[in-house]
């Protein structure tokens, strides 16, 4: 069944409270045409977020709820995740706020896994005060690789630009034994199967990064662009895929070359996220490529240093909701068209001949 677009439920994670996740969504609400677009469903405490819209003097009603059958259309719903009291304190590092943030994303995950929810979007965490005996991972993409179908990658987009990573929250010192054929070729699969479904791109094109600076020169500054990315790349390439590089990363977005490109595949963090930040920050959106459900967050993260004074700017978080449903929409006729080929292919028997008797 194709949703429409107002009964596209959003489950949104708080994020820190601490930070900016809660000023960030509340702007994103004030606009009363989203609801158009959209059913949202915070996932948290409806006294809290009451408090935190007086708080940042944000104009929206709050629309308290208990369980999830009770969401309601054109309303800012909020799931009573927890019924305590939480001390906020804006800016400030805190571990007992960390626990909060991951019962919000936990809870919103279960509910995207269990289909009350149609996407996901989770506002900023901080990741050294979440780490618990429950919960071990260095951000949201490695929780949520576990809890879904597919093979997480993290695709940062804005526009047309859409930059992926090889390795992401890794150790600099860990990436170059990382950097393999398996490695590539999954992530090549990923990313070309996710322009397709989820972005419309009918024969997307690919470039990928090198590994050392100028590519390794030949040899002079390393082997492994000659050894590991080319042949990985003309491989892929006879395989179908348009895939194209090594890249030098130095000069590569600098000339504008990323703009022949449907996506660009980094090989580490920062080689990826530095040049995309520098020309998108405040607009993009991190989107978890290669997963069966649909999450997005905003391309930032908790800033506590303008936390609470009502500074923050809301248009990357309004970008990732924009995505999901985006995403969602366009998966649901990915797939309804590959289903209504199929069927065209099964009944495509010949005619039988009428009798002349």
């Amino acid at each position: 069944m194709v949703k429409k677009v107002e009964n596209i439920i959003v489950g949104i994670s708080i994020g820190d409270l601490n930070g900016i996740g809660s000023e960030v969504i509340l702007k994103t609400f004030e606009d009363a045409r989203v609801f158009e677009f959209c059913t949202p469903v915070i996932f948290a405490n409806a006294k809290l977020v009451s408090f935190l819209k007086k708080v940042l003097s944000v104009n929206i009603a709050v629309h308290g709820i208990d369980k999830l059958d009770q969401i309601q259309p054109g309303k800012l719903n909020v799931l009573n995740v927890w019924k305590e009291g939480v001390n906020v304190e804006f800016g400030v590092l805190n571990e007992v706020v960390g626990k909060y943030a991951i019962k919000s994303f936990t809870a919103a995950t279960a509910a995207l896994k269990d289909g009350f929810v149609d996407v996901l979007v989770t506002a900023p965490i901080n990741k050294s005060n979440v780490q618990t005996e429950d919960f071990q991972f260095p951000g949201h993409t490695d929780y949520l690789n576990q809890e879904f179908e597919g093979d997480a990658l993290m695709l940062m987009v804005h526009d047309d630009l859409r930059v992926g990573l090889l390795t992401d929250h890794l150790p600099l010192h860990d990436v170059p034994g990382k950097i393999d054929f398996d490695l590539i070729l999954k992530k090549v699969q990923t990313v070309d199967q996710t322009l397709r479904q989820d972005f419309c791109i009918e024969r997307p094109k690919i470039a990928l990064l090198g590994i050392n600076p100028h590519c390794g020169d030949g040899g002079v500054i390393g082997s492994e662009d000659d050894t590991i990315m080319k042949p990985a790349i003309k491989e892929l390439f006879d395989r179908g895929y348009m895939v194209f590089g090594p890249y030098p990363a130095d000069s590569f977005f600098g000339s504008g070359d990323y703009e022949n490109y449907d996506a660009v595949l980094a090989v580490y963090h920062d080689q990826g996220l530095i040049p995309f930040k520098t020309l998108a920050f405040g607009k993009g959106v991190n989107y978890t490529a290669g997963l069966n459900k649909v999450r997005t967050s905003p391309d930032h993260g908790t800033a506590f240093g303008i936390a609470g004074k009502g500074q923050a700017d809301h248009n990357s978080f309004t970008e990732a909701l924009y995505l999901a449903l985006d995403v969602f929409k366009n998966r649901q006729d990915y797939i309804e068209l590959k289903s209504n080929a199929l069927k065209t292919q099964n009944v495509g028997e010949m005619p039988t001949k009428k009798s002349n008797n």
